[in-house]
């Protein structure tokens, strides 16, 4: 594989990953935000009219399992630690190939391709492991 082939192929298919795993993390975490902290606020609203009308307090129940359910799913899902995440790689993988592609350093030296290509697929394969540690984790915590 030469160097286009690697960056059009591997390096900017990576990018493009982790900038949509990012984007969809990020509007999951803001939509499930936005849903707890608008049912949150409404409890306190219509818990003032619960002696007039009958419904009030069925609907602060639900309201109040709403928010328990959004919670649960921003805990489980982890959207914004994932945000984070894949943004700090699209980002560390965007910056490698900027090096790369100006040969600043580490690039300016002998063997540029060569280093480039060990230091993303470094960076790819400890987040791998990373990615199996924690899936072998939650797999032991699911267990028990």
């Amino acid at each position: 594989m030469n160097e286009k082939e690697y960056i059009e192929q591997r390096l900017q298919d990576q990018i493009d990953w982790y900038e949509r795993k990012s984007q969809s993390a990020h509007q999951w975490y803001r939509l499930l935000r936005g849903l707890e902290i608008i049912a949150a606020s409404t409890i306190p609203f219509l818990a003032g009219y619960s002696e007039k009308y009958v419904f009030v307090t069925p609907a602060v129940g639900l309201l109040g399992l709403l928010i328990a359910v959004i919670a649960g799913l921003l805990s489980l899902n982890q959207y914004q630690e994932r945000w984070v995440e894949y943004r700090s790689n699209c980002e560390m993988l965007k910056q490698e190939k900027y090096l790369f592609l100006t040969r600043s350093e580490p690039y300016s030296g002998d063997q540029p391709f060569a280093l480039l290509v060990q230091r993303v697929e470094n960076q790819l394969n400890r987040e791998n492991s990373q990615w199996v540690q924690l899936s072998k984790a939650e797999e032991k915590q699911g267990g028990n």
